[in-house]
């Protein structure tokens, strides 16, 4: 697993929370169309999983400090967050040997 794995899940994961949050759950709850959350919610579920997943293994891989992980799972459940987490990632990223 690298970095550039672990931004394109949080970012999947991300814009699944919102879809779920700003556009599924109001249809639900306006509208009375439960629909979109059944499969929106489902999708969204397993990408926070996989993105756990890759996090952990990017952390280890990277050498990364507990901190790290603990602000990424902090992201990973509130709105926004994996994007901010995303930009601080960035910064931690260091080229990769043979790149």
């Amino acid at each position: 697993m690298n970095i550039q794995t672990l931004r394109a899940v949080g970012f999947l994961e991300g814009m699944s929370f919102l879809l779920l949050l700003f556009i599924a759950m109001p249809m639900k709850y306006m509208m009375g169309n439960p629909i979109l959350v059944k499969y929106v919610g489902m999708g969204h579920g397993v990408l926070f999983i996989v993105f756990l997943v890759v996090l952990f293994a990017v952390c280890e891989k990277q050498k990364w400090s507990l901190k790290v992980f603990i602000l990424g799972l902090i992201a990973s459940i509130l709105p926004f967050g994996p994007f901010v987490f995303d930009r601080k990632i960035k910064h931690l990223e260091q080229p990769e040997a043979g790149a």
